[in-house]
């Protein structure tokens, strides 16, 4: 699969998760129904995935974490907040070029409109 076909399962999933579990809840609890609504769909997703930080010539451990990859091309990253401001969108674009992806997944579960709070992110796709 390529990047787009996966970010349309990503979506699909993700309608799945909320219209199963609604709004309000944990990041962390949407982190694992989506990460197995994935699985089920037969896609491989990785959870917390640690990016190392190069950083002046050195591999800087736990740098940050991606919420969820899949496989191994897509990052999703996961909020569940009142508002998402323009630092969330900076921070998966940050992560894309950290991990060298080129799509990745922004949603917001803390919403009455899940539509309006999933957003793609691109890096030189």
């Amino acid at each position: 699969m390529i990047e787009n076909e996966i970010s349309f399962e990503i979506r699909g999933a993700i309608f799945s998760v909320f219209n199963e579990l609604g709004p309000g809840l944990l990041e962390s609890v949407y982190e694992l129904a989506l990460a197995h609504e994935l699985s089920l769909r037969g896609l491989d997703v990785e959870r917390q995935v640690p990016i190392p930080i190069s950083y002046r010539g050195s591999l800087l451990e736990g740098g940050f974490r991606i919420d969820l990859l899949v496989n191994g091309l897509v990052v999703v990253e996961i909020k569940s907040i009142e508002h998402l401001t323009p630092v969330h969108h900076k921070q998966l674009s940050t992560y894309l070029k950290l991990a060298n992806k080129r799509l990745g997944i922004l949603v917001n579960f803390n919403t009455d409109n899940i539509t309006t709070t999933i957003f793609r992110k691109v890096n030189g796709l």
